[in-house]
């Protein structure tokens, strides 16, 4: 089983730049052209994205219709953060808000040491994942010296 993290040379710098994105924006949810349009400032490039995200579920969450991602650790968290005021705001003062106003809502960002922490977990992966792949051909080397001696005895055998 190939892994994304080999199969595309850009891909960890991907993962990385949409955890950076993902972890900070305003708001934590976004459809697949508004991510691209952050993240690498071209809204063309949803479905580009969408595929990362759906890739990635270590990290990356699709909405339940499948056309809104966001970060997995921030879902973890209440729709308490207010983007205007760039606020946290108790529970009880989020529930006595308009269904208007509730929109200005969004989960928390996350702090420093939160995307730390998953970028160094995305290049845990990757390395991870390019020493499998390494590991996995052992045997060429091996095979490429006893082949090596065969066609040694066979060329022997036929000029002897």
């Amino acid at each position: 089983m190939t892994s994304p993290y080999t199969e595309n040379d850009n891909r960890l710098a991907d993962v990385v730049a949409a955890i950076q994105v993902m972890a900070t924006y305003k708001f934590y949810k976004m459809d697949f052209s508004g991510w691209a349009k952050r993240i690498e400032g071209d809204d063309s490039k949803g479905e580009y994205w969408k595929v990362i995200f759906e890739q990635h579920p270590e990290f990356f969450r699709l909405g339940g219709e499948r056309k809104k991602a966001s970060l997995v650790w921030r879902r973890n968290y209440q729709k308490l953060y207010n983007v205007d005021r760039e606020e946290k705001v108790t529970r009880e003062e989020y529930q006595a808000l308009t269904a208007e106003e509730k929109k200005r809502f969004s989960r928390v960002p996350l702090s420093n040491s939160d995307i730390s922490t998953l970028i160094n977990t995305a290049i845990n992966i990757q390395s991870g994942e390019l020493d499998s792949k390494k590991d996995s051909r052992w045997w060429i080397s091996g095979a490429i010296g006893l082949l090596g001696v065969i066609v040694g005895a066979v060329v022997k055998a036929y000029a002897g």
